[in-house]
Order: C-alpha cells, then sequence, then structure tokens
C-alpha cells in the first residue's frame, strides 16, 4: 500500500462556492486540491499525481465524462468519481462506459457520505497499484525462468 501522507483529491468544477465548500469539508482529511476549468486540471495532473479525482458533470466547454475520457489513458490509476445536480440515467450510463467512473454522486452532497466514498475510492487506488506491482513482479520472474531455461537447454 503506498504511504505519501495524505489522500490526494481533486475537485474540478465551475462554480467556485461547491470548490470552497469541498475544500472546508475535507482538507483536515485529505490534501485538497481544487480547479475552476478542466484546463487548469489537466495543468494540474502533469505535475501532481492526484488518488481520487472528483468532477461535476456540466461545465462550460466540456462535461465531466469528457474530462474523464480525456484523463483516463494518461492518469489510469486515479479514481473517478462525476458528481453532478441533474439526474439523467445517459449521464450515468456514459460515466461508466467512457469515463470508467468509479461512483455517481448527486449533489448536493452529504460530506459524511462522500468522505465514505473518497477513502473507498482510495482503497480501489491502492488495489490497483498493489495489483501492478505484483504482475511486473511476475513478469520479470517469468523472463528470468525464460532466461535460465534457453541456458540449460543451450549447455
Amino acid at each position: 500500500m503506498e504511504d505519501q501522507g495524505k489522500i490526494r483529491v481533486l475537485f474540478v468544477d465551475d462554480e467556485l462556492h461547491n470548490l470552497e465548500a469541498f475544500k472546508a469539508a475535507f482538507r483536515r482529511d485529505y490534501e485538497v486540491h481544487i480547479c475552476l476549468s478542466v484546463a487548469e486540471a489537466m495543468q494540474l495532473l502533469e505535475s501532481t499525481e492526484m488518488h481520487v479525482i472528483l468532477s461535476d458533470q456540466r461545465m462550460p466547454n466540456t462535461t465531466g465524462v469528457e474530462f474523464f475520457e480525456q484523463i483516463l489513458e494518461l492518469y489510469p490509476d486515479s479514481i473517478r468519481i462525476l458528481i453532478t445536480g441533474y439526474a439523467d440515467i445517459g449521464i450515468v450510463v456514459d460515466a461508466v462506459n467512457k469515463g470508467k467512473i468509479y461512483q455517481y454522486i448527486q449533489k448536493p452532497w452529504d460530506n459524511q457520505n462522500l468522505k465514505e466514498i473518497i477513502d473507498k475510492a482510495y482503497e480501489e487506488y491502492n488495489a490497483q497499484i498493489t495489483k501492478k506491482k505484483d504482475l511486473e513482479e511476475l513478469r520479470v520472474l517469468n523472463e528470468q525462468l525464460e532466461f535460465l531455461a534457453r541456458q540449460n537447454i543451450i549447455s
């Protein structure tokens, strides 16, 4: 399990009061980063690995689903959570299928419930990282075994 201090959480929303409320509620529990736009978030993601990324669905110029699609290949380990004030099953389906979201949350959120979701998302993040490390170790061991097997055949 990764141990780098606090869980790094990014929240992207074009409404400043939502970002401020989120930061005020969770700044003691997490290393909270907030961005008013996807462009700002993309810039931040280039320099800082985020464990959990939350995004509002409806923003100018893009949607949360489109943002998650954009970052999926670049930052596949980050756990993605979509937050929206609009109940639309089509958005949820798109978010799951295209943005590979972990969870969908309705606004206004309940702080305790959201904290539990973020904590579980971080557990999922760590499970993914551990699995990747284990698979890489197995790949290296397999290469070593194949090399040794070839050496015995040639000798």
